[in-house]
């Protein structure tokens, strides 16, 4: 921790919210308010910042949604392959933590550590436990956001070196670092939303999600036509191809895919 430990970084920046605030409101795009994140955690001496975003929580199968937006910093970047492309994000014995709770909470992957995750160690997370032992990063804190829509995000510092300090160091700065990430999360979900970033997601355009949403509230493909000034062929190619690019067998499929990844809340345009 910068000066002497997290007491100091408390009196720099517990008492400048609203500064922090503004500096997320005025960065430029998603990955400039990460970088403001991110100074503002390493006031707190956190040296890694991990921060994810799903728009839902599990998918239509019942698994634990891969993050659309997943942002490192002072992190390999392999992390980004091993936990969206291989799935290691299911089996984060921290992400299933942070699902059963709205604190912030302090983690350590050593076995022996009876903390919050401590629950959900297995076989399966073997493997995620092995990366982040290979990389130094066995200890941390994260901030559960769980957000009325159904959004989910968890924003997370982790610090290199003794566990049992971090953890004494992170009780006394869990409320700042809790509201700094709510704070982040405000000023950065339009800009999510704007800037499309959710890669995991399938793209609509802007007449496909407008045909769907009508076809979610109960109209036939010739009252959509009425309702766009479109003709009806051009209405049911809209909504084929929606369903292809979800992947559903029919309309109703679409329908319900497109709801449960709310994507009738992207803005229009």
């Amino acid at each position: 921790m910068p000066g002497d430990g997290p007491g100091a970084g408390r009196r720099e920046v517990g008492m400048d919210m609203i500064g922090i605030e503004e500096r997320f409101a005025a960065a430029g795009s998603l990955s400039g308010q990460i970088d403001e994140l991110f100074v503002a955690m390493q006031d707190y001496g956190f040296d890694t910042l991990i921060y994810d975003y799903t728009p839902g929580r599990y998918d239509l199968s019942g698994q634990l949604m891969i993050p659309t937006v997943l942002e490192l910093r002072n992190v390999d970047e392999t992390m980004r392959d091993y936990w969206c492309s291989r799935g290691y994000f299911r089996h984060d014995p921290v992400q299933h933590a942070a699902l059963g709770t709205t604190a912030p909470f302090f983690w350590n992957y050593d076995p022996k550590a009876q903390t919050l995750i401590h629950a959900f160690m297995n076989e399966d997370s073997a493997p995620v436990a092995e990366f982040l032992w290979a990389r130094g990063l066995t200890a941390g804190v994260t901030v559960p956001i769980h957000l009325p829509g159904g959004d989910y995000a968890t924003v997370t510092g982790i610090r290199a070196g003794d566990p049992a300090r971090l953890e004494r160091d992170a009780r006394q700065c869990l409320g700042d670092f809790s509201l700094i990430a709510h704070l982040f999360q405000r000023a950065a979900a339009r800009r999510i939303a704007r800037e499309q970033t959710l890669s995991g997601l399938p793209r609509l355009t802007t007449r496909e999600r407008e045909c769907l949403r009508y076809s979610a509230e109960g109209y036939s493909a010739k009252e959509i036509s009425r309702l766009i000034d479109r003709s009806v062929p051009t209405v049911v190619m809209h909504l084929n191809a929606a369903t292809r690019k979800l992947g559903a067998r029919n309309r109703t499929q679409a329908v319900a895919r497109a709801a449960h990844l709310r994507m009738f809340d992207q803005p229009r345009g």
